[in-house]
């Protein structure tokens, strides 16, 4: 069960007070270098939030799976007191937590994302597992936070500040500025090997893509596609083609790569309480 104080031990909003701060796994990517795989003790004054607290060592509010005070599963509402122990952790790969806490509401069903202006190639990557990825080349951070919080969906960015806006529930920062990588971290994340339906969205617009005989698409083939391949789809929204060329072969290199590196079956966490 999560808990939540609200108000300090002596009733004295502006004193200064002491935590003792440790977070795990890749969150201590985004720490300052002093601050990594390590307890570290962080001084503040007046009836701060954890979240707010972890939020000013860096770590977006989104990143966060799990919260302890000493020892204890906590809300992001949490105002720490004088010594207390605080732990961090990433969302868990291999297992729900479902019933120690709740962070956030659940993500129902097949995951949906919105993605930054940087994030292009990670784009029509997710779009080719089948997955419903918005994605603009020129959007601003708060028409971009906007849509994700309209549909409820996931924003990925490496932008941390976009992470933190408050009206953000769901999202990933994403740790690396290769793509393959990327799609790597948010299929680990967000278990979406359970929902895989490759080539079945446009990797242009993210439309849907529909079976289409080839006479219907005659005119928007090249003589050598005309010859060599007789299956095609298209995309319902922008009219794009798809078929089984050289591309689906390299695309299909990816899938492959992609399995062999998530866990084929869940498995219990190996952080103990006793490790904090």
């Amino acid at each position: 069960m999560c808990y939540a104080k609200n108000m300090p031990d002596d009733g004295n909003y502006l004193q200064q007070k002491t935590a003792i701060f440790r977070f795990y796994g890749d969150l201590n990517k985004l720490l300052v270098p002093n601050r990594r795989g390590r307890e570290s003790m962080l001084d503040f004054k007046g009836r701060q939030t954890v979240k707010h607290l972890i939020e000013s060592l860096g770590v977006p509010h989104t990143e966060v799976g799990l919260i302890l005070v000493d020892g204890q599963a906590v809300d992001f509402s949490l105002i720490p007191s004088q010594d207390e122990r605080v732990a961090i952790f990433p969302h868990f790969e291999r297992l729900t937590l479902s019933q120690l806490h709740q962070l956030r509401p659940s993500l129902d069903g097949q995951p949906r994302f919105a993605l930054d202006g940087h994030l292009g190639r990670l784009a029509a990557f997710l779009r080719m597992l089948g997955f419903d990825a918005l994605y603009f080349n020129h959007i601003d951070d708060s028409t971009l936070a906007s849509l994700a919080i309209r549909d409820g969906r996931v924003l990925l960015t490496r932008d941390r500040g976009l992470l933190k806006r408050g009206t953000v529930v769901y999202g990933c920062c994403l740790l690396t500025l290769e793509p393959r990588l990327q799609l790597l971290q948010v299929v680990r994340r967000y278990h979406l090997t359970h929902y895989l339906k490759p080539f079945t969205r446009c990797m242009v617009c993210n439309g849907q893509l529909h079976e289409v005989r080839k006479a219907d698409v005659l005119t928007q083939l090249e003589p050598k596609t005309r010859r060599y391949f007789d299956e095609f789809e298209r995309c319902a929204d922008c009219d794009k083609v798809y078929w089984a060329g050289s591309h689906h072969t390299r695309m299909l290199a990816v899938i492959e790569w992609l399995l062999q590196q998530v866990p084929p079956q869940a498995e219990m966490c190996t952080y103990a309480r006793g490790n904090l």
